[in-house]
């Protein structure tokens, strides 16, 4: 299942890179429908590990903000 995640990621850098320096609206709409589908499947062919991560990262992230944010209320 590398194999198949990798190329998508591929796919999907290229087709991010070819959005942001186009001129064409076209292309731009088409590029961008196409990084957005071969991120969905990377989600698909990623390891349950990484799958685990995306979860798992926004809750540690808010976890973090919130001791960040506690700890510069108590410093004078």
């Amino acid at each position: 299942m590398l194999a198949p995640l990798l190329i998508n990621l591929a796919v999907a850098s290229v087709a991010v890179y070819l959005t942001f320096n186009t001129q064409e609206e076209i292309v731009k709409v088409a590029t961008a429908f196409v990084a957005i589908m071969c991120l969905f499947l990377c989600l698909f062919f990623a390891p349950l590990f990484l799958k685990v991560l995306i979860l798992i990262l926004p809750f540690g992230w808010e976890k973090f903000r919130r001791n960040e944010s506690f700890q510069e209320n108590i410093e004078p």
